[in-house]
């Protein structure tokens, strides 16, 4: 059995998670930035990505990280034009971080609104697929010689621009998962071989109480 106190860390943290906000993987592809930008989403909270693979090779990376992500889901495709599509469908504001004349600074983004950040390739960028897509092009404002940051680290740095303005409108303090959904996945997070062994089974959860442990 979980420990109480591991319990209300879990369900704590599906307490924050931002349904709203997510992030788009367009061809990154080496494992450091995988794994790098998938602890930075679940540090800000968020609750699902996206990583887009044009390539076997980059679906293989993708696809291992995907699988050492515990506590969010890593949603894998082929194109990034069906999930753009979805995620504009959603409501959401598509922001391509590429550094060009239309570009704006990275802070000047309203994140509180429902939000796809898309990070490209480390040495292309972007494709033209994800360019298309866009709403707004963000770049971050640099006075040094280095023309560009790691994909990872300036991934981390647009995240945490959002994880602020949505903390200072108190978006953390609303729960966004229906009551459905926020018990499903509390179980899952919490039990995820038992939840494995149950829904092959076609069996459905039990309730739990507030310390996690079985009430039926």
């Amino acid at each position: 059995m979980v420990s109480p106190e591991r319990f209300r860390k879990i369900r704590e943290l599906l307490e924050k998670r931002q349904t709203d906000l997510t992030l788009v993987m367009d061809n990154v592809n080496k494992p450091h930035n995988l794994a790098a930008i998938i602890r930075s989403c679940d540090a800000v909270g968020i609750h699902q990505v996206h990583a887009i693979s044009y390539r076997s090779s980059i679906k293989t990376k993708q696809h291992t990280a995907a699988g050492a992500s515990r506590w969010l889901k890593v949603r894998l495709n082929e194109s990034i034009v069906p999930v753009g599509e979805q995620l504009r469908q959603s409501g959401m504001q598509i922001l391509v971080a590429n550094y060009c004349p239309e570009a704006v600074d990275f802070r000047s983004i309203d994140y509180t609104r429902p939000t796809a950040i898309v990070m490209g390739e480390e040495l292309k960028g972007p494709s033209q697929e994800a360019l298309d897509l866009a709403d707004n092009f963000i770049y971050i404002p640099m006075m040094g010689m280095v023309e560009s940051l790691n994909v990872s680290v300036a991934a981390a740095l647009i995240l945490f621009e959002a994880q602020r303005q949505r903390q200072a409108a108190g978006l953390y303090d609303t729960r966004h998962f229906s009551d459905a959904d926020f018990e499903q996945l509390l179980f899952e997070y919490t039990y995820p071989r038992f939840a494995a062994v149950l829904r092959e089974q076609g069996k459905p959860y039990p309730k739990l109480d507030e310390n996690g442990a079985f009430t039926e």
